[in-house]
């Protein structure tokens, strides 16, 4: 009989990951099983460029980090490779980035949910930035106009801080870019 170590890992990796088509479609690596997604829409990418530039243009004045959006290579282990709609890295952790990608978790990732990746992005990728030690996590509902803001507590656990809705009239803050308030009609363009 075979011990569970004896088995071959089969697990993709980072080595196959650079190997993926450049096809247009994002390709994402989580423990070490393959995703693809196409495209997004346009209304996907408007709220993706209405958070980068409310973002960027904060970070002209308060240079407290950088901003990044897809596609671009985030390297959380050699078995989970994410590109994230947008993130953030702050000053403190400025050694993650390279030529090439990011290498260790940023301090905050955005997803702008799509019905082709609501699930993964609530479950997997939630569970993923929680192991990892992302500070700060956004999922960004274009069809119901919400925010979720996800926050990692001091035992180390990705939790809900609140819900903000366009409807209601909310703004979104986060402690890792203090004074930056961004309202929720100013990000669906309502």
């Amino acid at each position: 009989m075979r011990s569970p170590a004896a088995h071959a890992d089969t697990r993709l990796t980072y080595d196959d990951f650079v190997h993926f088509p450049d096809d247009g479609r994002r390709h994402e690596l989580i423990d070490g099983a393959h995703y693809v997604t196409p495209s997004p829409d346009v209304r996907h990418q408007a709220i993706v460029v209405r958070l980068v530039v409310a973002i960027a243009t904060y970070l002209q004045q308060h240079p407290v980090g950088r901003v990044f959006v897809a596609p671009l290579d985030v390297v959380l282990s050699t078995h989970d490779i994410v590109e994230p709609d947008l993130l953030f890295v702050a000053t403190d952790q400025s050694d993650i980035v390279t030529d090439s990608n990011i290498q260790g978790p940023p301090a905050l990732v955005v997803e702008v949910l799509s019905h082709s990746t609501r699930k993964r992005d609530a479950q997997a990728k939630r569970r993923l930035f929680e192991r990892s030690g992302v500070r700060e996590y956004w999922l960004v509902d274009p069809e119901l106009e919400t925010v979720q803001v996800l926050r990692m507590t001091p035992d180390g656990k990705l939790l809900r801080v609140v819900e903000l809705s366009m409807e209601d009239d909310e703004t979104l803050t986060t402690p890792l870019l203090p004074d930056w308030a961004l309202a929720l009609r100013d990000i669906f363009g309502g």
